[in-house]
């Protein structure tokens, strides 16, 4: 008997009506023939937590300490899923099915029929080894049972039957099951130790993660950015007259700062004075090409641009339409076709062509590139054709756009333009020219492919001008002003993560980028910045994955850090105290860091790199962050760091600075962090209230953005800056607010971000467990019962 394991159900289903005959159903699984197919719910088993190697045993709730941090496991441990829902047993009752499935002595070949990526592997990996008690995966650890994989370009019951006859051995996948267990590692060790740490640090809980904090801080500098922009004012100059009836219009490379208007004036007099003639003219027929195929990514962008849709809204709709047989494996980072699949396209080709699209079948270098492809090929429409009566609106607009792309790609009719290069100089004939403007037009003359897909760029119709015309001008200057940069999009911000270096390549002249190219036109292949895209995927360098990008920026939408209105991305507050606090734990999870981590992943699948290497490497970064902040002396939220000067209470840490635990009675003493952008550490408070100042302490910053030192010193119920005896240099500006009770009630009163009944801490409750204002558990931080 062979065992297949699929990732879900519903996949399950489709395997065994595929394979053909009379079923049989028994619990949780279906027999057809000399088949049983099973299923797992996605992730049946997730990595322990950290109180599992203390050897605690929580019940289900958690309290948060340093105790153990940081966890460096010696072996990564799975424990079957807790449910949300502590009455619901599927989870535990379909793992039994599986191991008694798998241990059947009439079973000798297992199927591994995850979802074709790496989290599908490690998947249905994870329940054979379970169901075998083993931590690794062999024929020799399987009770001698032979291991084969299913791989699944797309659902339909002709590819599903092909790959069934075909099965590959497992182990052609295990490099692509390392870098899943590498990459589920790491996340872990980033995950659970600073999330844990930075949480305790400042009192409320920050999701820390390898992507997540990348992700975030992109949104928060351009939103940073934004928010600092100070317009300039400067001139360019420019003309606009009439040549023989048409307007001319020439605007100048030039650029005038704002004190001088009175030397672009000169400049537009000798430009005037010189006079301007026509140097060249190019005019040809040309082919315009069609976009690429889609890659997740690339088709997410378009959605969200063109139809305002979320991108966990899209990747719902995308994997229906796959899990139906609609379309190719969705979470795809290529947008080129394998050579191996020229068959299969065709008969694509043959079911579009019958839906009336003049479609003809093309063997070139721009479609099919193996090159270009990493583990699945472009997202195409496969042979199964929907009844478009029974699509939702989101399922039509979806699955249209995936056709189009394909019949455009594969148009019989290609698109013919009439592109026309104008070259006009300005200056006297027989003289070296003053500055040469080129002008450049393009006009559809057979629309080809563009009837089908979503092209939208207007003719752009030139002057009908000849080589040696004389044209008119008439520069003046015009008062510009530089505008701020634009918010992330959807697709703006995917085109971020996926190259994050793209910037910094362009500048150092590692990459080109044409500036004639219309949003709608592709490059290339071969392009310099196709080349360098493909390139950062390739090495990791990109900041997730097309599996794992939607539901990570998703999770910082839940969590609070982001907002979408629309398809534009801006920070919230939450967001930006996420940012700066671990800018001020020395928490560096920027792009560069995590493109890092990512190259050593890659490198793992590659098989340069074993997993205990690419750990390593996390593991000291965390060790670096955790032996800075022992050696800052810096302390945690909800610590004790004194008394209190007007009431002789306790000061507490708080999330933005330390407080009086008697607020309640109406203490206002407060002191703020930071100061003039420089926190207050924990040491530099104990000794302000022991002797009522500081010493002279560095690394203040004015408002005018001058660097200065000074004392703190108590005063009345707060504190003020002290420059008795401080080399102070002038313009400083920088005053520690007055406290008042509703700033102080804010803060040291419960906010929702935790509820729970066992200890303070700023900015929330957090005992033995609490629940989210959404209802759903987290753990609880351990404290002192002083407040409760």
């Amino acid at each position: 008997m062979i065992l297949i394991i699929a990732e879900k159900p519903s996949l399950a289903r489709n395997i065994a009506a595929a394979i053909g005959g009379t079923p049989t159903r028994g619990a949780e699984y279906i027999q057809v023939g000399n088949f049983i197919v099973t299923w797992a719910f996605g992730h049946l088993f997730s990595l322990a937590d950290v109180e599992h190697y203390q050897g605690k045993d929580t019940g289900g709730k958690t309290r948060w300490t340093m105790e153990g941090l940081p966890c460096f496991p010696e072996k990564f441990d799975y424990q079957l899923r807790r449910p949300a829902n502590a009455s619901d047993k599927g989870v535990e009752r379909q793992f039994g099915v599986i191991r008694a499935l798998c241990n059947r002595p009439d079973v000798d070949t297992i199927v591994n029929a995850g979802d074709s990526d790496r989290e599908g592997e490690i998947i249905v990996r994870l329940c054979v080894m379970k169901a075998f008690g083993s931590d690794t995966l062999s024929r020799e650890t399987c009770g001698g049972k032979r291991l084969c994989r299913l791989w699944l370009p797309d659902q339909t019951p002709e590819t599903i039957r092909a790959a069934v006859s075909e099965l590959k051995d497992e182990s052609e996948y295990d490099n692509l099951a390392d870098e899943g267990f590498a990459r589920t590692y790491t996340d872990w060790l980033y995950g659970v130790n600073l999330t844990r740490f930075a949480t305790l640090k400042t009192g409320t809980l920050l999701r820390v993660g390898r992507v997540i904090v990348p992700i975030v801080k992109a949104i928060y500098d351009r939103d940073m950015a934004i928010r600092n922009f100070k317009p300039e004012k400067y001139y360019t100059i420019a003309s606009k007259e009439k040549t023989n009836g048409e307007t001319v219009e020439l605007v100048s490379k030039l650029r005038f700062d704002a004190d001088e208007m009175a030397k672009a004036g000169r400049k537009c007099a000798e430009y005037n004075a010189a006079g301007a003639y026509v140097v060249d003219v190019k005019r040809k027929k040309d082919r315009l090409n069609p976009g690429k195929l889609w890659s997740l990514t690339k088709l997410q962008s378009f959605l969200g641009k063109k139809f305002k849709m979320p991108m966990p809204r899209s990747l719902e709709i995308l994997q229906g339409l796959y899990e139906k047989g609609y379309v190719t494996y969705p979470r795809t980072n290529s947008e080129y076709l394998a050579t191996a699949e020229k068959d299969k396209v065709k008969k694509v080709l043959d079911a579009v062509g019958r839906l009336g699209y003049p479609v003809k079948f093309k063997d070139q270098k721009s479609i099919f590139d193996d090159t270009k492809i990493e583990s699945h090929s472009a997202l195409t429409p496969t042979t199964k054709m929907p009844d478009k009566s029974k699509l939702s609106p989101d399922e039509a607009k979806v699955y249209g756009a995936v056709m189009r792309r394909f019949a455009a790609v594969f148009c019989a009719r290609d698109c013919i333009v009439d592109k026309t290069e104008l070259t006009i100089r300005v200056g006297r004939r027989g003289e070296p020219g003053l500055e040469d403007f080129v002008l450049k037009g393009m006009v559809i003359v057979e629309p080809g492919w563009t009837k089908y897909d979503d092209y939208t760029a207007k003719d752009k119709v030139l002057p009908r001008l000849s080589k040696d015309d004389d044209v008119n001008i008439a520069f003046a200057p015009c008062e510009k002003e530089t505008t701020p940069p634009k918010h992330y999009t959807i697709e703006t911000l995917n085109n971020y993560l996926k190259n994050p270096f793209r910037e910094e390549l362009a500048k150092k002249g590692k990459q080109k980028q044409d500036a004639e190219d219309d949003e709608n036109t592709e490059t290339d292949t071969g392009s310099a910045e196709e080349a360098a895209e493909y390139r950062a995927m390739f090495e990791g360098l990109e900041l997730g994955t097309e599996a794992t990008r939607t539901s990570i920026i998703d999770n910082a939408r839940k969590s609070g850090y982001i907002e979408l209105k629309k398809d534009v991305y801006t920070i919230l507050p939450a967001g930006e105290y996420l940012v700066e606090s671990l800018s001020r734990m020395h928490i560096g999870m920027d792009k560069y860091k995590t493109a890092e981590l990512g190259k050593a992943l890659k490198k793992v699948y590659r098989g340069e790199m074993t997993i205990a290497d690419s750990t390593d490497v996390t593991e000291r970064e965390i060790a670096d962050i955790f032996r800075i902040d022992r050696e800052s002396g810096d302390g945690f939220a909800g610590d004790e760091v004194g008394k209190c000067p007007l009431c002789g209470g306790k000061v507490i840490r708080g999330r933005y600075g330390y407080g009086c635990s008697e607020w309640k009675k109406g203490c206002k003493f407060r002191i703020h962090s930071p100061v003039c952008g420089r926190p207050l550490k924990t040491d530099e408070v104990r000794k302000l209230l022991c002797d009522g100042q500081t010493d002279i302490l560095d690394g203040f910053v004015s408002k005018r953005g001058n660097a200065f030192s000074a004392r703190i010193k108590l005063e009345g119920t707060g504190t003020k800056l002290d420059f008795d005896g401080v080399p102070r240099s002038g313009g400083i500006s920088c005053a520690t607010p007055e406290p008042d009770i509703e700033s102080l009630a804010k803060e040291f009163a419960p906010t929702g971000s935790f509820t729970g009944s066992s200890g303070y801490i700023a900015g929330g409750y957090a005992g033995s467990g609490g629940q989210k204002d959404d209802g759903t558990l987290i753990p609880g931080i351990p404290v002192d019962d002083t407040f409760s």
